[in-house]
């Protein structure tokens, strides 16, 4: 008995972390769901070889109808082939959004929260500044002013949604800057960017990945916000912009809208419970339930 103690004991975090995960049957469908999402968007155009830019029916041809899974828009294009396409694009635009997300944020919470003084009252009132400005107006100025293609979007999106991971970084790193081990690596003689990269922030990085995750899906959401009042690049196929281009006929072929837009809502509800899931394991409170 004493031996299967020790065993348990012993364990590395990451081993029960990942238990913990995989108790959550929530997060564990919505990471196969999201699993066959990535499948659909990287080879999904090579099984269903249509161009979704190509008018190959009668506009608002109903789901089904000669063939086509979904139907066809107000051109004639495929609906399915254009979600097909979109998925890379959309999922492309939320996770390179999220990584510049997590970057500025990290960054400025970091320092912030490990040399405090003049440094965090600057670095905090710049974060207070975004965080007041409504994000979806000035995401739409940036686009304005500087062109709709896809890698601008990308970056107003990324611009405008770091203040929420500066406040959790520094947050982790008022927290964990005091703690013995920091103070014992301090006097050992380790340098500020030492105690910064290797000392505290892995041990900040749970509820940092938590929210990388769920920025994500935000991103998805502000990508398909834009496309709706046409901010969007009309040669690139994604969910958003599928949604754009059919909102005048929402009313006469509901379904052009519909389907991009659950697969908006299935995505970003997956990310939401796998960040649900990874909070429940990351979090070590939770896992000595």
């Amino acid at each position: 008995m004493s031996g299967n103690t020790n065993i348990d004991q012993a364990r590395h975090p990451a081993a029960d972390a990942v238990a913990m995960f995989f108790k959550n049957k929530p997060a564990i469908v919505a990471l196969f769901v999201l699993v066959l999402i990535i499948i659909a968007g990287l080879i999904g155009p090579l099984l269903y070889p249509i161009d979704p830019f190509d008018m190959v029916w009668a506009p608002f041809g109903l789901p089904g109808e000669d063939g086509f899974i979904l139907g066809t828009d107000y051109l004639g294009r495929d609906l399915f082939a254009g979600i097909l396409h979109g998925t890379r694009v959309s999922l492309q635009v939320g996770l390179t959004a999220a990584l510049m997300t997590v970057l500025i944020g990290v960054t400025v919470g970091a320092l912030a929260g490990y040399f405090l003084g003049w440094v965090e009252e600057v670095l905090m009132r710049i974060t207070e500044f975004f965080q007041v400005l409504p994000t979806l107006l000035f995401s739409m100025v940036i686009v304005a002013l500087f062109g709709a293609s896809l890698p601008m979007i990308t970056f107003a999106i990324g611009l405008v949604s770091w203040p929420a991971v500066a406040r959790i970084t520094r947050a982790e790193f008022l927290r964990i800057r005091e703690l013995e081990y920091v103070t014992a690596s301090r006097a050992a003689g380790a340098k500020n960017l030492k105690l910064i990269f290797k000392v505290i922030l892995p041990n900040a990085l749970p509820p940092i990945i938590v929210q990388a995750a769920l920025m994500v899906g935000s991103a998805i959401l502000f990508e398909a916000g834009l496309s709706f009042l046409g901010l969007t690049d009309p040669n690139i196929v994604s969910w958003g912009q599928i949604i754009g281009s059919n909102r005048p006929y929402i009313l006469d072929a509901s379904y052009t809208v519909t389907f991009p837009g659950l697969a908006i809502f299935i995505t970003v509800l997956c990310l939401s419970l796998v960040g649900d899931g990874l909070n429940d394991a990351l979090n070590p409170k939770l896992r000595q339930r």
